[in-house]
């Protein structure tokens, strides 16, 4: 049983000395390596002008549910019950069409970002890599995470940045 206790107190020292190896970590602000790269700024500019189409196109079917809803509440003192029934439905249907737009809208939103931002991210996580490899560093963090307490280490930002060409 003792040769077991100082076996284990023997491998317990081998394990921590190997964890205590000077890790090198290096910070990133990722925030500003992105809105510092050109296809970045082209890809919100293209982002926003398709989410500006896509609500164009919603708030154009809104507008003339709108309009109906109006015409409809004025006319109905003057219609049957089974005409205003009938308008009731109408309306009804317009608004589900309009939950489904905005339904698709955001799917259509969440697929196109995938794509726009798909090479972009890898381009930088690309450069990242390689930066992390020639400086030898063991973790790049992002520096604007809430997870940090204290940031004292080497900011690779810069490095990133000249490694994308980008100021």
């Amino acid at each position: 049983m003792k040769k077991l206790s100082v076996l284990f107190a023997a491998v317990m020292m081998v394990v921590s000395v190997g964890m205590a190896k000077a890790q090198k970590i290096a910070t990133l602000d990722v925030s500003a390596v992105l809105n510092a790269m050109p296809e970045k700024k082209k890809a919100d500019a293209e982002l926003k002008t398709f989410l500006d189409t896509k609500q164009a196109e919603i708030k154009k079917r809104v507008d003339a549910g709108e309009a109906k809803l109006k015409q409809y509440t004025e006319e109905a003192p003057k219609k049957t019950a089974d005409e205003n029934k009938a308008r009731e439905a109408e309306l009804t249907k317009i608004r589900e069409e309009i939950g489904q737009m905005q339904e698709k809208a955001q799917k259509d939103l969440g697929a196109k970002q995938d794509a726009i931002f798909g090479p972009i991210e890898k381009k930088l996580n690309d450069a990242v890599e390689k930066v992390a490899k020639a400086n030898g560093y063991d973790y790049v963090m992002d520096s604007n995470s809430q997870a940090f307490i204290y940031k004292g280490g080497i900011d690779a930002t810069a490095a990133v940045k000249k490694e994308l060409g980008v100021n």
